[in-house]
């Protein structure tokens, strides 16, 4: 298998922004949010298990999830999260190993939010990498992005790990609470960094 950074870090610290940033510069990006959508769109194939878990009201009129109504769900009842994760684990994991192992590129960047809250993925990977900013900023980009509420946003925020016990696991940190070109001198500073790694591996 390649070598794997697992890139994650709380919800509007700017994973997909960092994400891109390392695949313009020759890095394949497994990003666990986008198997997940697939697995729970249209025909997807967690479909069936969480309509059986959590009933046809969980599925929407166009026979996907109901994202509105789970996420209002899961991020205020731990069962149900658990539940959820429960059906939607297996099947990204075995997804994100089929993707690392298909890659011909130096090494792998597989986001995972929530890598240390769940530990999904974490066999796949050498190195982690966190994305990092000041809560307020957090919660500005999420309204700004998502539309909800800051009350909302702290909810979420609550059901992942604070940042005083997320920034001391990680391996590499990104601060991202200034312009695009500051995090881009980061993120040049680690893909080389990765390169070596992966060399020698």
């Amino acid at each position: 298998m390649p070598y794997c950074v697992g890139l994650t870090g709380g919800i509007g610290t700017g994973k997909s922004v960092v994400s891109g940033l390392f695949e313009a510069l020759g890095a394949t990006v497994v990003d666990t949010d986008e198997i997940s959508r697939a697995l729970t769109a249209p025909g997807g194939a967690a479909i069936a298990g969480i309509r059986d878990r959590f009933g046809p009201e969980s599925i929407a009129a166009d026979g996907g999830l109901d994202r509105d109504r789970m996420r209002l769900l899961v991020f205020r009842d731990a069962a149900s999260r658990a539940r959820l994760e429960g059906i939607l684990h297996p099947l990204i994991r075995s997804r994100a190993r089929d993707a690392i192992a298909a890659t011909r590129r130096p090494y792998v960047v597989v986001v995972v939010p929530l890598l240390f809250e769940t530990g999904a993925c974490l066999e796949l990977i050498q190195r982690v990498l966190v994305v990092d900013c000041e809560e307020e900023e957090q919660i500005r980009r999420v309204m700004a992005r998502s539309g909800l509420a800051a009350g909302e946003a702290r909810r979420i925020m609550a059901t992942q790990l604070p940042r005083a016990e997320r920034l001391p696991r990680a391996d590499d940190v990104l601060h991202n609470n200034g312009s695009i070109e500051a995090l881009r001198r980061q993120v040049e500073q680690l893909h080389a960094r990765y390169l070596a790694l992966a060399s020698k591996a």
